[in-house]
């Protein structure tokens, strides 16, 4: 009865010293501790690029495509994934803007993209009640790319 034993510790014994001779769970194994640190968002400044990629920090004006112009911006959240603004949205398609300036709008950014020690929003989604028809005027302000400079 005691053979079996010893040999079942033998063999154990040969299994750890086998683990420990390549290096798994060895001293020299790095020691991973806490959470996992997460990435940053954003570097640096972060800049909104207009309709003709000219890089802006919290714009009170931004021409959001060629034919759209947001004004009167006041931003929430900027840096982060994604910053608001309620404002004013005008545009060559609009009759009643010349007269009374434009319609109520709120814009978000979103799609934050590092580029060495700046970051730029790639997106932008503008909501109002008076959005251009995207049949008529062939840009639908609801999902904007924003033209980001290339490295």
């Amino acid at each position: 009865m005691h053979k079996p034993t010893a040999m079942a510790a033998a063999s154990a014994l040969a299994v750890v010293l086998a683990v420990g001779a390549t290096g798994c769970g060895g001293s020299d194994a790095p020691q991973i501790q806490g959470p996992a640190p997460t990435a940053s968002p954003a570097a640096g400044p972060v800049y909104v690029p207009d309709s003709l990629g000219h890089p802006l920090i919290r714009p009170t004006t931004l021409g959001i495509t060629e034919f759209s112009t947001l004004f009167h911006l006041k931003w929430r959240n900027w840096g982060q994934p994604k910053a608001e603004a309620t404002g004013e949205l005008s545009g060559t398609w609009c009759t009643k803007c010349g007269t009374s300036g434009g319609y109520s709008a709120t814009v978000e950014l979103s799609g934050l993209q590092r580029q060495e020690n700046v970051s730029y929003y790639t997106r932008a989604t503008v909501r109002s009640s008076h959005l251009p028809d995207p049949n008529k005027t062939g840009e639908d302000l609801r999902s904007v790319h924003l033209p980001v400079p290339t490295p």
